[in-house]
């Protein structure tokens, strides 16, 4: 196995932006870094069901992608559409008032299932990476730990940049609400171009 493009792979697609990153530090600059953690304890919690299947299933999925793709896209771009307009909708917090819905366990969590980024990293980490050398279940399981961590990593940090300008978010929430909103709509669309290619 060559660990470097491994590591190279999984850590660039953990840092790169989209919807659990995007949705990480919009939730750290409304609520500070602590108040935002339930929301990527959802994603942790997420990320190894996922992996888990994606470990589990990648061969059969891998063959079985080409035909629910689109579903999955369609799903997943509707769900980022819905983050996308609560974001918008929503009034700046100054971290007293109460969390919002994109901030639950239960929010982050459900983000992976529809999450094609995710879903696709997965299939990909072990189609590619893992399976062709490793067979062995206890080492398989370390692989999905190592990819559910560093992707918690990931969404950790955007979590730290969302808290570092927590002031800054604030001060200027509206508008940036609105950008993360369309970041997310710009998720949702690449989701939904990638239909047609």
């Amino acid at each position: 196995m060559n660990f470097a493009a491994f590591f190279s792979y999984v850590f660039l697609t953990a840092l790169t932006p989209g919807p659990n990153n995007i949705m990480s530090m919009t939730n750290a600059s409304k609520y500070g870094f602590k108040k935002s953690f339930p929301f990527n304890m959802g994603v942790l919690y997420g990320f190894l069901i996922v992996m888990s299947c994606c470990a589990t299933f990648s061969k059969a999925l891998y063959g079985f992608i080409p035909s629910v793709k689109p579903v999955m896209l369609c799903i997943g771009a509707a769900y980022i559409l819905w983050l996308a307009w609560t974001i918008w909708r929503d009034k700046p917090h100054d971290g007293k008032k109460g969390l919002s819905l994109t901030n639950t366990v239960t929010s982050g969590m459900i983000l992976q299932f529809v999450n094609v980024k995710v879903i696709l990293y997965g299939i990909t980490a072990m189609s590619s990476f893992v399976l062709p050398y490793y067979q062995n279940l206890p080492i398989i399981a370390v692989f999905v730990l190592i990819l559910a961590v560093i992707g918690f990593a990931g969404t950790c940090c955007w979590a730290m940049f969302g808290a570092a300008f927590e002031s800054f978010f604030n001060n200027y929430g509206k508008i940036l609400n609105v950008i993360m909103a369309l970041l997310l709509v710009y998720c949702a669309a690449t989701m939904i171009l990638d239909i047609w290619k």
